[in-house]
């Protein structure tokens, strides 16, 4: 039987017909309806957050962060998806790259601020919570405070994420969700961001609704990032079981890491932050034993995937880099194995047992 590496949540298909059923009565499909408004309500109130903006997907979750906090240059981690990268540079954002920490793989405050001591021109940091798991938050914001910094938080792979009881969204001046459907939560395409402060908030409002003011007169221009009702129909359904399906993938993360802690490498957790099993990375050093691992699940029809490589430094060789050998070490060694929701224990005893065996 096959394992897939991921597995999307399935929407209740009578809960689903339910809310689509409203929105057909109703005749609004887009433009901040009534489900979009109920969605950002119990969003918030689930996260435990204010001022958040949902929009169509996680890449424009960034750009439209950018635009509204004015950053035209920026520094950020060589270690995340690409669209962390590529999202920056596609609306000409000067951008360039720090070292990640060895031992969290996000990015590494003394890097970054060695990075920005040497050359202080850039307007914001750009820091990804990789894998769910929080940066070194207070140690990027005494960076960002002593350079004169804003920071923008790719948090695509931490919902429902906490550092001590505060939501890892509230730190930085916004961070971003990704809602696409390989993540924790979704509305199969779509994302959101979150602002510390109101005024950002709506501007960013404005600008995902091609730059119109409230009273309908045009402002600075701006895009069509609005999600429409039948993505948040999903969303809705989606939400009413979310505590369940974050519970049970924690329990299959913490299963692994149990089996695998003396056999693999494996990132280092932020102490003060809770856990929702968004991805499950290992990491080894040795490349035959890499590929020994990865052709012995691939045999069991067992999917994994070396994710994220390569470093976005050496993909994007034209930006300025600071330094980045950790990201090029750990970019080289990561694997990522199964976990979504529609796994079980013993999926996860097959594949533990099956690495042990090969690296014993």
């Amino acid at each position: 039987m096959m394992i897939p590496l991921n597995k999307p949540l399935t929407p209740d298909l009578q809960t689903l017909t339910k809310y689509i059923t409203q929105v057909n009565d109703k005749g609004w499909y887009t433009n901040f309806g009534p489900l979009h408004e109920l969605l950002t309500e119990r969003l918030e109130k689930y996260l435990g957050v204010k001022n958040l903006l949902l929009v169509s997907n996680g890449t424009l979750a960034i750009q439209v962060a950018c635009k509204a906090l004015n950053i035209k240059s920026a520094i950020t981690t060589p270690f995340s998806f690409v669209a962390t990268t590529s999202s920056l540079l596609w609306q000409g954002i000067e951008t360039a790259f720090s070292d990640i920490d060895a031992r969290s793989y996000n990015l590494c405050p003394i890097s970054l601020d060695k990075a920005l001591t040497e050359d202080n021109r850039y307007d914001g940091v750009v820091a990804t919570h990789v894998y769910g798991n929080p940066c070194d938050v207070q140690g990027i914001k005494k960076v960002a405070i002593k350079h004169n910094k804003k920071v923008i938080y790719d948090a695509a792979h931490a919902f429902g994420i906490k550092v001590g009881d505060k939501s890892v969204l509230d730190f930085g001046d916004a961070s971003t969700l990704s809602f696409h459907a390989t993540k924790v939560f979704h509305t199969v395409e779509g994302g959101a961001i979150v602002f510390k402060h109101k005024k950002d908030y709506e501007k960013a409002k404005q600008l995902i609704n091609f730059g119109i003011k409230s009273g309908g007169e045009l402002g600075e221009p701006g895009i069509n990032a609005k999600l429409n009702e039948y993505q948040c129909a999903v969303g809705l359904t989606l939400l009413d079981g979310i505590e369940q399906v974050i519970s049970h993938r924690e329990s299959l993360f913490n299963l692994y890491r149990n089996e695998l802690k003396n056999v693999v490498e494996l990132p280092q957790w932020h102490p003060e932050a809770n856990i929702n099993g968004a991805y499950m990375p290992i990491y080894i050093e040795d490349e035959t034993l890499q590929q020994r691992v990865i052709d012995a699940l691939a045999e069991e029809g067992i999917q994994s995937r070396r994710y994220f490589t390569p470093s976005l430094d050496l993909a994007y060789n034209k930006q300025k880099s600071y330094g980045c050998f950790n990201s090029h070490s750990i970019a080289g060694g990561v694997i990522c194995l199964p976990l979504h929701y529609h796994m079980n224990i013993e999926a996860v005893l097959k594949i533990t047992s099956l690495i042990k065996s090969n690296l014993s």
